[in-house]
């Protein structure tokens, strides 16, 4: 018991030092990589004492240092300080911290007694007494204050790469699970949640999901799956992040069998000339706009991966033009596969011809664009169905080089899709690729090539 609490401690001749390692996960904000300080004392009682000071303080400097490299915000309670030094203490005296009544139901009489025993130590601290015990009361944390935390802090890996804008993206996602609970339950402690209210979330979820006198279901289980899932990783992290990994989950196991999601509507070929590519069926919407949808057609992206092209990576005086979709330092692509060079061909290269500097208008406004061509595309009659959308052209890309022939590996490169075969070579060349999409290309007429000559971003 003497040496674990102990730790971090050396006596050099008669005085006391705090040594210890720093952490792996703060070494890129510390680069140090032992932290020795002299506690200028030859008690152990007041060596102890100024070590927990010391370590309460590096800890807390390393989070507040981490997270502000990060641009994240962060503050402990005095209540969380107090929370996590004592579960430290219990630790410290040879005791794992647990809240006493959970001692009293859960733990052997044997090691009951051993927590009585160790009582008896005149060196121990009121806090370490209390830490043995667990008599101090957890934090009391509201769900808010508890997903305030995750942000802040315990997501801090999963921002890191994210613009912006995809940041608050990421957020919405999460906070509409913890509104909706909040209005169902209340914005409860986090030590009061229960199954029962994860039970009533499920249940609510059942009759969201409850067709109405046969009527199409508005919403579907992926949604509610979403919804559970961010709740019940909300509830493992913050408990984790305290120490009490072993709690149980309110939300575990609570799962709505998923149902096949709705194909997505796909733009007729013959739609997409005679309505779409129509000369001058855009004009008087912004020139970025415009040029970005007639890139959407011929090269199957997502219209946030043409929005954010740097002029770097539009290479239009390339033997084969072509643009590269590449993750940057503060914008994440949706995977590894996404990763990928699409030659430029028929109206795309018209269209990309125009903006050689990319879209500076709409780099990391994926909302913007999508309220814009959307209410192009409805106010002017260009989607065929309400069910169609911008991502229709993408669904479309992908039918055509499939009915084309295209082969199965290089489909999925250019779509950016994980090819689940063994992976030979590189996909082909740029050559390869453009001889390919050629077999897919819509015609460009000397009008329509006429109707682009104005438009510069």
């Amino acid at each position: 018991m003497t040496s674990r609490r102990n730790h971090h401690l050396e006596q050099r001749g008669q005085r006391w030092y705090y040594v210890r390692r720093v952490p792996a996960r703060f070494k890129s904000i510390d680069k140090r990589r032992i932290v020795r300080t002299t506690l200028c004392t030859d008690s152990l009682t007041i060596a102890r004492e100024r070590r927990d000071m010391m370590m309460d303080t590096d800890e807390q400097n390393w989070e507040l240092a981490l997270a502000k490299q990060l641009n994240i915000t962060t503050a402990d309670t005095p209540e969380m300080c107090r929370y996590r030094l004592a579960r430290r203490k219990a630790q410290a005296v040879g005791f794992e911290f647990k809240p006493v009544l959970e001692i009293a139901h859960s733990e052997p009489r044997e090691t009951i007694l051993r927590r009585v025993q160790a009582l008896r130590d005149d060196s121990l601290t009121q806090l370490e007494t209390e830490a043995v015990l667990g008599t101090i009361e957890p934090p009391k944390d509201t769900i808010r204050d508890a997903f305030k935390l995750y942000c802040d802090k315990l997501s801090i890996s999963d921002q890191s790469g994210k613009s912006p804008e995809q940041v608050e993206s990421w957020k919405r996602a999460k906070i509409r699970a913890v509104d909706n609970f909040v209005t169902l339950c209340g914005n409860l402690t986090m030590d009061v949640i229960s199954r029962q209210h994860g039970r009533k979330f499920y249940d609510w979820w059942a009759e969201r999901l409850r067709p109405n006198n046969g009527q199409e279901r508005t919403y579907r289980p992926n949604s509610a799956n979403r919804e559970l899932g961010n709740l019940r990783l909300l509830f493992r992290e913050y408990w984790t992040y305290h120490g009490d990994e072993t709690r149980e989950n309110p939300f575990r196991k609570l799962r709505f069998k998923n149902t096949p999601t709705e194909l997505t509507a796909i733009f007729s070929d013959d739609w997409v000339r005679s309505k779409i590519l129509k000369p001058y069926a855009f004009e008087g919407i912004n020139a970025e706009a415009q040029i970005i949808a007639y890139t959407l057609i011929e090269t199957g992206c997502r219209p946030s991966e043409i929005a954010n092209l740097l002029p770097e990576n539009i290479c239009l005086d390339a033997d084969v033009p072509h643009i590269r979709i590449r993750p940057t330092a503060d914008r994440e692509l949706k995977s590894v596969a996404s990763r990928r060079d699409i030659p430029l061909v028929g109206v795309a290269l018209e269209a990309m011809k125009r903006a050689p500097n990319g879209f500076p208008r709409y780099r990391d406004k994926g909302n913007s664009l999508s309220a814009a061509l959307l209410k192009t595309f409805h106010t002017r009659g260009l989607m065929p169905t309400k069910k169609h959308r911008i991502y229709s052209f993408r669904h479309a890309f992908e039918k055509r080089m499939q009915e084309a022939g295209l082969d199965y590996g290089l489909r999925c490169t250019l779509m950016g899709h994980k090819n689940t075969r063994p992976q030979y070579g590189d996909g082909g060349s740029l050559e390869y690729r453009r001889n390919e999409l050629l077999k897919i290309a819509h015609p460009v007429s000397e009008e329509f090539a006429q109707s682009l000559e104005n438009l510069h971003p």
